[in-house]
């Protein structure tokens, strides 16, 4: 039976490089467990049914699935808010790492609901001296949580983890078409395709050059096109509808700019890590949840408090102004992503982690290299990564995330991968 098994809706483009990289660690021993088919609309969107020798669909072999999950030494499980996968494992005290999004997306004054409290005390409060440790995808996640007062101390920075791609950084750079800004997205309203044309329009006002390409469709295509129009912009704004991933990451090794406009409802925002590892430099609401994981603001990447279009406008208009800035902060970008915050390196140290607290055997890996001495000396203390993956996920407010992130506290430059 494998010991590490991963449950979640379905596998996704986002989670593959990292259940490969926790296949070969465990050298086999690892099962990813689907429990529902992959919906119609997100295959239209480009996604594919994923073929891996460590997927097992729930859906379609339940006993299996079952017993992988009483059977297996560690489960990691996210993705979907059917509890009833791991109740009986829950309730047996066997270890269970949990990933999650933000609980409070739209506003945390939700949690004052009597039947919502009740609900989170039984999924997570309940569980709280237990040996459940949670994985927070998002720099908001910990303050969602400790509203209910879930896993003191034991939650851990997440997130998601694009494929990285190792790129010829000078070659990159110097192909790169200037004063070119993408933004890629579902035009919807939490998306905010209406803040690129406005800060377009202001660029166009103050005789800034520009070119600005945004991909994507949805229901608020027509209301950019005709904004487009109104604010005469056709000439400087591409709108060439969906394209598939793959050619959106080929917009993005050309683009020197890219924006992300969610709100706080855009949970992590993958599109952060795969702008910034095709070294683009990324201007995003701070209110996105990785944002301030991996974004130290001027360093590699700008951040913006949300309904301040100001402050993107003027981070945007810095970049243009200053091409040696905009490429520096694209190289710092690229940087945080192949050292530290991808696939390779979170499977490594959670592998380390569940050593270190006894759930594997370091012979169960080959990410443990220094920790078998500590898992047999029981006077021994695994110590966590001060940054980065699986470092611990500090409890900040909403209301001072944005002036932690400045100040450097929770994306610190220098990171040790």
């Amino acid at each position: 039976m494998q010991k590490f098994v991963m449950v979640s809706n379905y596998l996704n483009h986002h989670q593959i490089p990292f259940c490969n990289a926790m296949e070969e660690l465990l050298r086999g021993s690892f099962a990813f467990l689907q429990t529902e088919p992959v919906e119609e609309e997100r295959l239209r969107m480009g996604w594919k049914e994923a073929d891996y020798p460590y997927l097992v669909h729930y859906y379609t072999e339940p006993e299996k699935g079952r017993k992988l999950i009483e059977q297996a030494d560690v489960v990691l499980f996210g993705g979907t808010d059917d509890e009833s996968f791991i109740q009986d494992r829950l309730h047996q005290g066997k270890p269970v790492i949990r990933y999650s999004e933000r609980l409070y997306k739209e506003a945390q004054w939700k949690a004052i609901s009597p039947r919502g409290l009740v609900q989170k005390y039984k999924d997570h409060t309940c569980y709280r001296n237990k040996e459940v440790y949670l994985l927070c995808a998002g720099a908001y996640v910990p303050s969602d949580f400790h509203i209910v007062r879930a896993y003191p101390d034991k939650m851990l920075k997440w997130g998601y983890f694009p494929e990285k791609k190792i790129y010829d950084v000078d070659r990159l750079m110097a192909e790169k078409e200037p004063a070119t800004i993408l933004w890629a997205a579902r035009m919807i309203d939490w998306k905010h395709p209406e803040l690129p044309l406005r800060m377009a329009k202001s660029l166009k006002e103050q005789g800034i050059p520009f070119h600005l390409e945004m991909i994507g469709g949805g229901e608020l295509e027509p209301e950019v096109r005709r904004l487009r129009a109104e604010y005469g912009l056709e000439a400087e704004v591409d709108l060439p509808g969906f394209k598939e991933p793959a050619e959106v990451r080929k917009a993005m090794e050309r683009a020197e700019i890219y924006l992300v406009t969610s709100d706080r409802k855009e949970g992590w925002g993958a599109v952060v890590n795969e702008a910034m590892n095709s070294c683009c430099a990324v201007v995003a609401d701070a209110m996105i949840g990785a944002v301030p994981y991996l974004i130290h603001p001027e360093e590699n990447g700008y951040a913006y408090e949300t309904g301040r279009e100001d402050q993107l406008l003027a981070s945007v208009r810095s970049l243009l102004q200053n091409r040696e800035l905009c490429h520096r902060i694209g190289r710092n970008a690229y940087a945080t992503i192949a050292e530290e915050w991808n696939a390779e390196v979170a499977a490594k140290r959670l592998a380390e982690f569940c050593v270190g607290k006894g759930f594997l055997k370091a012979a169960d890996t080959t990410a443990v290299t220094t920790l078998e001495g500590a898992v047999s000396d029981e006077t021994a203390a695994y110590e966590l990564p001060t940054s980065g993956p699986c470092s611990v996920a500090p409890v900040i407010s909403e209301r001072k995330m944005y002036r932690e992130m400045l100040q450097g506290k929770i994306c610190p430059i220098g990171m040790d991968a």
